[in-house]
């Protein structure tokens, strides 16, 4: 039951037929903006959490190259445990690693010395599908660990 200017019972007002249908056309202009603000908000989730997975493996790295005895040892050590590192955290990516081992032969016993890790991955994004969006994120990480000053080398 209605009262006056449309009013019903209860104080609502009723809708006119002229704004029948606004709330899908509403949903029509709001949804791409939504799905795109989604993706952004993945496509900045994926890219922090593949950083932080790639600043621990170049950690990792490095320490474990540091602990090595000789600069073959160092390197392997060195890919082998960032790749480990990087499978761990679920990143599914061909990681590059450099271990720089020069200052094992070329700094002498007592002085200090460092192997230095420097890892990089690239990020899928494509299947995000927003257009502008680079395809790959590439992410890369630095760690320098120092080595034990009076050891052998």
């Amino acid at each position: 039951m209605t009262g006056p200017a449309g009013r019903t019972r209860e104080g609502r007002t009723r809708a006119s037929r002229a704004d029948m249908g606004n709330a899908a056309l509403e949903l029509v202009i709001l949804a791409p903006i939504l799905l795109a603000l989604l993706s952004l908000v993945i496509a900045a989730g994926r890219t922090t959490v593949a950083q932080t997975s790639v600043d621990a493996a170049a950690r990792d790295a490095a320490r474990q190259a540091s602990i090595a005895l000789t600069p073959s040892e160092a390197q392997m050590a060195g890919l082998v445990s960032a790749r480990a590192a990087l499978r761990q955290d679920g990143l599914d990516c061909s990681p590059t690693v450099v271990i720089d081992t020069s200052q094992f032969a070329s700094v002498p016993v007592g002085q200090p010395a460092a192997v230095t890790a420097v890892v990089g991955c690239a990020v899928p994004l494509a299947n995000l599908a927003l257009p502008g969006l680079p395809g790959t994120g590439r992410r890369s990480a630095t760690y320098t660990s120092p080595l034990d000053t009076y050891r052998s080398r």
